[in-house]
């Protein structure tokens, strides 16, 4: 028999829990940002993680290596469990892991230079002896297309894009196998954007990385990712290979963020049910879907809270009573998309 290779991170029944104050003599509520979430992601892969504001996404991501505390669930790192405050598991972890944040500019620390910040972290994780840190850091400058005369400058005096590569740069010091980028191009304009994006798409080729693609903007992510996973309101509501979720999303939450993709085409109709309202309160969620009361073909049974929990089917999950027919009668523009 043989063994099957277990996923570089596997997360199990992840949930995140937040006190809300509810002011002097009420009682305390909490806010649910992440609810039983699991997903896995195989070496060298990218899974794109896509959503709202508020759904979920950026919490996800920092409670995996450990930012955020859980409230429950389980994270396994290459078959191993990581252990919420047990400091060796944890460490084991962040030695093999890395974030790229939102913000490039308040990333950085802006009294350091470039080549003291990823100084610092090849320090702290002992990559290379003293004598070598300087030209490690000139090679990974210049592997994210930078020079190295940039690591004598401070974030202020760099744009944005060259910021970002910083970030990248510094995440790469301590060759992880997995990287988190949270939302790494939305501060960028779209030029900038394309060029981080093509760097990390030639990052993945030539050191196989593994990544988990932060965004709201699928058509980057129906560019970069090998599999995407949907959240809203802390929970995967569909998730698969990229081109079978953006041809045949089986959520009408997924149906609407991919009709709502802007196009080129003037031939192309505009969507016939587009995304309608806000997110209901996290800490005050309805019964039943969470979605249902922005959508307009809820059914009875969608308020009621009969709703199936999400199951995996050929790696195309759902969480919908909606049936097939139903589903291609209601959301016809995203066939062939």
């Amino acid at each position: 028999m043989v063994n099957k290779p277990y996923p570089l991170l596997e997360v199990e029944e992840l949930s995140v829990v937040f006190p809300v104050s509810g002011g002097f003599g009420l009682k305390k509520r909490y806010v649910q940002a992440v609810n039983g979430v699991s997903l896995h992601i195989n070496a060298g892969e990218t899974l794109g993680l896509v959503g709202e504001s508020g759904s979920g996404k950026s919490t996800l991501g920092r409670a995996i290596l450990h930012l955020e505390t859980a409230s429950a669930g389980r994270v396994r790192f290459r078959g191993q469990l990581i252990t919420d405050g047990v400091k060796p598991d944890i460490a084991r972890l962040r030695q093999q892991t890395a974030m790229i944040f939102q913000d490039p500019f308040s990333s950085l620390n802006p009294r350091q230079t470039l080549g003291e910040s990823i100084s610092e972290v090849l320090r702290v994780h002992q990559k290379v002896t003293k004598a070598d840190i300087p030209a490690r850091v000139s090679e990974l400058l210049t592997l994210v297309g930078l020079s190295p005369e940039h690591a004598g400058k401070r974030p202020q005096a760099l744009s944005g894009g060259q910021c970002q590569r910083a970030g990248i740069a510094r995440a790469l010091a301590i060759e992880p196998r997995l990287i988190v980028a949270d939302e790494c191009v939305a501060a960028l304009d779209v030029s900038i954007q394309a060029q981080i994006i093509n760097l990390l798409m030639d990052l993945r080729e030539n050191m196989g990385l593994a990544i988990l693609f932060i965004a709201h903007d699928l058509a980057i992510v129906r560019r970069l990712c090998d599999r995407v996973a949907v959240m809203y309101l802390g929970r995967i509501v569909e998730s698969g290979p990229t081109q079978t979720v953006f041809n045949t999303p089986r959520h009408p939450y997924t149906a609407a963020l991919v009709a709502a993709i802007p196009e080129i085409d003037p031939d192309r109709p505009l969507p016939a049910h587009p995304l309608q309202g806000e997110p209901p309160s996290p800490v005050s969620l309805p019964a039943g879907c969470a979605f249902h009361p922005r959508c307009v073909h809820a059914l009875p049974a969608c308020r009621q809270g009969a709703v199936p929990e999400t199951r995996h089917i050929a790696d195309h999950a759902f969480a919908c009573v909606l049936d097939s027919h139903s589903r291609d009668r209601l959301y016809p523009m995203t066939e062939g998309m």
